[in-house]
């Protein structure tokens, strides 16, 4: 048997005729640049995110970028974030001078310690950058409580996560801003490159909507420096599609995580993921644990050997990576993100996984020795 990692095929083929139906009314319309589909696009993922603003923009590492401008971030100002993430959540603060300050993670959760952040804390700081890794939310209370008390924006890197809640409330509402990516394999994937910036600040919402045209409001006139970032209609038109299924896909993922936590419950080489109290996880990724030196990449062969898919995110955390060596971290001074990094490996967990793949998937894994 096969499982594939990731597979889009199947999830296409389910939706082939509504998305050549959607994509030929954007062709017959003419409206390519910021129509009506991407309106609609934002709507339903505002409310679905329980924010008042959305503005779709080219990409997610694009609304971090955005995002970042629209706090009038400068450089030298410092944001707080994580070392075990995807470069671009640090990459961005960098772009526009600002220096990317880390807080180690905690370990079963992946995301930031919040416990972490305070003494992170200088005359520079204006953000705090928490990334909700893998589908689940960091510990908002905390981090926002700490953003109050100090005067600091929240920016929420959501783009493992739509659609995730913390005690009832849904991510959109969590953060000053929230950045989200439509990257084809996330939960809700375009057909290319596309993201989105959700707020429920109207102050917030007017500096990004002038940031990702130009800086312009229209009429060739310009109020700031901005950026050309704006979703194509033709991605909308197909997202628009696949919003139709998010619930039930997120189900499924949920259900698929069920299934792994009671198969592998007993599988003493492997450590299972943690879900915080309070949050509705999304299971973006479904990321076990290896312990014990080169297990990890032990198991991680095994399983390609027997045609299970795997992958790990992320092999070296952001602090040791040649590019931010500059800011002055040393091997040493996270070590829970520098851990995680020789143990993780993320197995099958994407919503058209049939009921044997699962089995076959953790009776692999039940079987390495």
């Amino acid at each position: 048997m096969i499982v594939d990692f990731y597979d889009i095929i199947p999830q296409h083929e389910s939706i082939r005729t509504e998305l050549r139906k959607a994509v030929e009314e954007v062709f017959d319309s003419c409206s390519f640049i910021l129509g009506p589909k991407v309106s609609e696009l934002e709507k339903e993922v505002g409310s679905y995110n329980g924010s008042l603003h959305a503005l779709a923009v080219n990409s997610g590492t694009d609304a971090l970028l955005l995002a970042l401008a629209a706090i009038n971030l400068q450089p030298g100002d410092e944001v707080i974030t994580s070392p075990f993430t995807f470069v671009a959540t640090a990459e961005t603060i960098c772009q526009l001078g600002g220096v990317p300050v880390f807080a180690d993670i905690d370990p079963k959760t992946f995301n930031m310690d919040a416990a972490k952040i305070e003494e992170k804390i200088t005359p520079k700081t204006k953000a705090i950058l928490p990334v909700y890794l893998f589908g689940q939310l960091a510990d908002m209370t905390t981090i926002n409580a700490i953003a109050k008390k100090h005067n600091l924006a929240v920016i929420g890197d959501g783009a493992q996560a739509i659609g995730s809640i913390q005690n009832d409330k849904p991510m959109g509402s969590l953060a000053d801003i929230t950045t989200l990516s439509f990257y084809p394999t996330k939960n809700l994937g375009g057909c290319g490159d596309g993201g989105m910036v959700l707020t429920n600040s109207d102050e917030y919402c007017e500096e990004l909507r002038l940031l990702r045209f130009h800086g312009s409001g229209g009429g060739y006139i310009y109020k700031r420096i901005g950026y050309c970032s704006r979703l194509d209609e033709l991605q909308a038109a197909a997202l628009l599609v696949k919003m139709k299924r998010i619930r039930e896909w997120t189900e499924t993922r949920r259900k698929n995580a069920r299934f792994y936590f009671e198969a592998l419950k007993n599988v003493s080489s492997v450590v299972l993921p943690t879900v915080a109290p309070g949050n509705q996880h999304v299971f973006h990724q479904f990321t076990l644990r290896v312990p014990g030196e080169g297990r990890r990449d032990a198991l991680q062969e095994y399983l390609k050997v027997h045609d299970v898919g795997c992958a790990v995110f992320y092999p070296l955390s952001l602090h040791l990576q040649g590019p931010y060596a500059k800011f002055g971290y040393h091997t040493g001074d996270f070590p829970h993100s520098e851990r995680v990094t020789e143990e993780v490996l993320s197995i099958p967990i994407h919503p058209h996984l049939g009921l044997e793949q699962l089995k076959y998937v953790a009776e692999t894994i039940a079987a390495f020795k």
